[in-house]
């Protein structure tokens, strides 16, 4: 208690007003393969969109139903974890292309003092047409000749300064900019270098040059220099000819083996359904990289999902905010993409990129070279471009950008589904032991609060073990399991969860356990992805009716019956089952809930047994689901009390705080009876020495009603009815 040492009015705050969480029971956990999306990681997934957009598309060339059975069961919930199963799997990828823009310097004078600048004290007429790597013309004036720049600055502080305000290249709409190396002063600030916007050995850049402030061919001037990404470690790449005409191209660095650069972009996490394509009906299909160029240094790389750009980002390899590096991340964390990561690689290897200070630098500031360049040109003075040089460099050129292009799928990721069923099996269990969890062990986590778990489509007896035997360790969630498709007749069924089978790869051991349970047959649905009929596995929809009797009810309430039990979406069951069909199943030691067509109701779930082979109340799903929420809420509701004092006190608080919540159960139907006791006869005085709190929960839960008898009595007229 605080001290108060001098008069006053103090105020002391205390918190009371605890109460029960609410606890979502209708949390579906779903482990299996697909074609894209995280490995071993629980998933959280809300709808379906968003379950397509993580995980691709169902598949039967995807082994089991995972994706199937979530779509169903989303369609009645808003919450389902989903566990993506691997081996070795493979990302996606595609190698992007660096190079550098076509170039030409602008003859300068000594110093800023001299007079004969050219665009300050002598006018210069520029006229430029820029050619992307497609050889695509951006220029249409002068019938395509080019766009005309008069330069006639007086105040500029330098050549480079007057050529660029006019002509630009600062904006992503400039398909032409004037560039120094930092400084106005010296070097290409005395001249000003002339960069298309575009990289590429299929880029062009064609400049003539007259004096005044008019073109005119006639009044040429000899002042320009070709600038060569070859030689570009010495002067520039500045060439010793100087010509009023120059036409010059760009270059490209080869993307593999050795002096190669790329950029290698990669899926986010391995898969097929990131590999870029077409469908059947000639939609796209997967993701693909589109690439932009823009004006000055920039670049715009766009990320298509089925064609459509979903991401975009801008970016250059300079260091001013948008380091390509940087703006895309390098890895699966602190991700900016939810598709693709990017890494600049050497040689085919991860490279330490550093951004360039300026857009003039040679690429060997950004990694260490060399570097083999194609280089094209034209080998006379404002002629065509018929010269092709590659060489390799330490350095690299200048000017340099990722080479624009149309859509380049991304290719080569696999699933890493194994092959054989013991390595599939082997897969989906994970371990329990490697950080993070892998397989359905995944589920197991208390952040999560995973009620139903199951792995359709999977009948692998060590599968369906390893998902019953974590449910029972965890008392978290029910595992749902079925027979395998095709199994047989109503005794084969039966045979099967018995540990009976026929088939010397099938069932070996029965089923029995009180957090799993078995729905059989298996239904018939139309699949819109394929437009054709499959066969699920009845365990899906044994999920999505838990969550639809959780919407409608509570958890405490059984989801079968024609009020919670009937399926609208399948149109038939496997086996048809009659009413001795139903009695062998569900009666006998036998724990298989049928699923069942009626004739005017419908399919429908017509039993809700667990694998509990013990008469018991915990023999019927609904009370197992009772206790999954009691026990959950109990938990959520008194952590609070430990390391409290060990005294009637905190034995009155608890007892207070259980009450309400478990009245509320009764309230609503799933308690008949309960009752609480905290005091000193749970807490002995052995236990309090051990600073053990015990508290006993008595509970009477509901029963269902399951088999209901009407008897019909006919009596004599003389009979007293109110006797009988």
């Amino acid at each position: 208690m605080p001290n108060y040492l001098s008069p006053g009015v103090y105020t002391v705050e205390k918190d009371f007003s605890q109460f029960t969480p609410s606890i979502n029971t209708s949390v579906v956990g779903i482990a299996g393969f697909a074609s894209k999306g995280p490995v071993n990681k629980a998933t959280l997934i809300t709808d379906q969109e968003s379950l397509i957009r993580t995980f691709g598309e169902p598949s039967e060339a995807i082994n089991g139903q995972a994706l199937e059975g979530a779509l169903e069961i989303l369609e009645q919930t808003n919450v389902l974890y989903f566990v993506r199963c691997a081996d070795t799997a493979l990302d996606a990828s595609a190698s992007l292309a660096l190079g550098s823009c076509p170039s030409i310097a602008v003859s300068g004078q000594g110093d800023n003092t001299a007079t004969a600048r050219f665009g300050i004290e002598r006018p210069i007429t520029l006229r430029i047409q820029v050619r992307d790597n497609q050889g695509v013309a951006k220029y249409t004036n002068n019938d395509g000749a080019g766009r005309d720049f008069v330069v006639n600055v007086p105040s500029a502080r330098s050549q480079s300064a007057a050529l660029r305000s006019v002509i630009g290249g600062a904006l992503d709409s400039d398909h032409v900019g004037v560039f120094d190396a930092g400084t106005f002063d010296t070097d290409l600030g005395l001249s000003g270098a002339l960069v298309g916007g575009y990289a590429g050995s299929g880029a062009s850049l064609h400049v003539s040059a007259c004096t005044g402030t008019s073109f005119n061919a006639a009044s040429g001037i000899s002042a320009l220099h070709m600038l060569s990404p070859i030689l570009a470690g010495t002067n520039f790449g500045v060439s010793g000819v100087t010509a009023s005409a120059i036409n010059v191209g760009g270059s490209e660095i080869i993307t593999t083996g050795t002096s190669s650069i790329a950029y290698l972009v990669e899926s986010i996490d391995p898969g097929a359904g990131y590999n870029g394509g077409l469908k059947s009906d000639g939609d796209a299909s997967g993701n693909s990289i589109t690439l932009d160029s823009v004006g000055s240094q920039n670049f715009v790389l766009r990320v298509n999902d089925a064609g459509v750009a979903l991401e975009t980002f801008k970016a250059s390899l300079v260091a001013s905010g948008a380091f390509l590096e940087e703006v895309i991340n390098t890895g699966e964390t602190n991700v900016v993409s939810r598709i693709i990561k990017g890494n600049i690689v050497k040689d085919g290897a991860d490279a330490t990129a550093v951004g360039l200070t300026h857009f003039s630098n040679l690429l060997q500031s950004l990694v260490a070279g060399p570097f083999k360049t194609t280089f094209r040109y034209a080998s006379v003075a404002g002629g065509e471009i018929d010269t092709t040089s590659t060489s390799s460099n330490s350095t690299g050129g200048r000017f340099n950008k990722l080479i624009g292009q149309a859509a380049q799928n991304l290719e080569g990721g696999t699933n890493g589904i194994p092959s054989s069923e013991e390595n599939r099996a082997a897969a989906l269990i994970g371990s329990e032991a490697e950080d993070p969890k892998t397989g359905i062990q995944a589920l197991n986590d208390d952040t999560i609060n995973v009620g139903i778990a199951l792995v359709p489509g999977v009948q692998t007896q060590s599968v369906q073990n390893a998902l019953i035997t974590l449910a029972e360790n965890t008392q978290d969630f029910i595992a749902l399991v079925s027979p395998p498709y095709a199994v047989g007749t109503v005794q084969d069924a039966i045979d099967w969860s018995n540990g009976q089978a026929a088939s010397t790869d099938s069932r070996t051991v029965p089923i029995s356990s009180s957090f799993a349970a078995l729905h059989w047959p298996w239904v018939k649905v139309f699949s819109t992805f394929d437009g054709v009929d499959r066969w699920y596995d009845p365990s899906i929809f044994a999920a999505r009716q838990m969550a639809f009797t959780d919407g409608t009810g509570d958890t405490w309430f059984a989801p079968a019956g024609f009020q919670r039990g009937r399926l609208t979406k399948p149109t038939e069951t496997e086996v048809k089952l009659n009413q001795g069909d139903r009695d062998s199943l569900y009666s006998g030691g036998n724990v298989i809930n049928p699923i069942v067509a009626f004739p005017q109701q419908g399919l429908t779930i017509f039993g809700q047994r667990t694998a509990q082979r013990t008469a018991s109340a915990t023999d019927r799903i609904n009370i197992r689901r009772l206790m999954i929420f009691i026990k959950k809420s109990i938990l959520a509701t008194t952590q609070k009390f430990v390391f409290e004092p060990n005294d009637e006190f905190t034995w009155e608080q608890v007892e207070a705080s259980l009450n309400p919540f478990l009245d509320d159960i009764r309230r609503k139907r799933g308690l008949t009876e309960f009752r609480v006791v905290c005091d000193e006869t749970t807490n002995t005085p052995l236990r309090v020495d051990r600073n053990e709190l015990w508290t006993k929960v008595l509970l009477r839960p509901t029963k269902t009603a399951e088999v209901i008898v009407f008897e019909i009595n006919l009596t004599n007229q003389s009979a007293d009815l109110g006797t009988l």
